[in-house]
């Protein structure tokens, strides 16, 4: 329950720390010890977005690459949760491939991967510095192709802006006007929103066209994230 709570202050107010958190959730009549929120906030994989020196971790021995241009989110359940990670192309706004967890393990990451080049091969590929991302195994799977490999700079708190926009719409739009019983109609109900983000909902970016009218038009996708 309070990691729901923080889940939909964090969505409304990402640059949120656990000690503004920690005040929000008391001014909504639910005092808790700041470090539990911060706690819980390591376990949901979120921290504030705002410039400052170290924004991620990736693993020591990984390879970081020079920034050239976040991919996972939190979905709560009733009484669970899961991780949602998603290809995102830039130009168009098109999500090419998700995956569900209920872990942070790599796997789910390497598998959306795997899946969004089926469905295109970009020129860039831009990630966050995380460890899922700066792994031999993820980016060996990029190395296969002639893809640019980015990763955000530390202290740029803002580079993935596209990517928080789309859990922002995600969760207003699809999750937070459901309550999930399972991990099952997590992942039925999100396909189908996701069919309809890229399908059918109008952008205003966009000039009002739907995100795959964009993608197709354009023939090859640039740049995901």
């Amino acid at each position: 329950m309070i990691m729901n709570k923080i889940d939909t202050i964090y969505t409304k107010c990402p640059m949120y720390g656990y000690l503004r958190i920690t005040a929000q959730l008391a001014r909504q009549g639910l005092p808790v010890n700041h470090k539990k929120v911060y706690r819980l906030m390591k376990i949901m994989g979120i921290e504030a977005l705002f410039p400052k020196r170290n924004l991620s971790k990736p693993g020591k021995s990984n390879e970081i690459y020079p920034y050239l241009l976040k991919g996972i989110t939190y979905v709560r359940l009733k009484k669970d949760w899961l991780y949602l990670v998603a290809i995102l192309d830039w130009y168009s706004r098109y999500v090419v491939a998700f995956e569900l967890s209920d872990s942070l393990n790599i796997w789910f990451c390497l598998e959306v991967l795997r899946r969004a080049l089926t469905v295109g091969i970009p020129e860039i590929h831009n990630s966050d510095q995380g460890s899922q991302f700066t792994s031999d195994d993820y980016l060996g799977i990029l190395k296969q192709y002639p893809i640019r490999i980015s990763m955000d700079h530390r202290g740029r708190a803002f580079d993935n802006i596209f990517n928080e926009r789309l859990w922002r719409t995600i969760k207003y739009e699809g999750v937070y006007l459901k309550e999930y019983q399972s991990p099952n109609e997590a992942e039925q109900s999100l396909k189908a929103y996701l069919a309809f983000y890229n399908n059918e909902r109008l952008h205003q970016s966009l000039k009002y066209k739907t995100p795959s009218e964009i993608y197709y038009a354009k023939g090859v996708t640039k740049s995901i994230s």
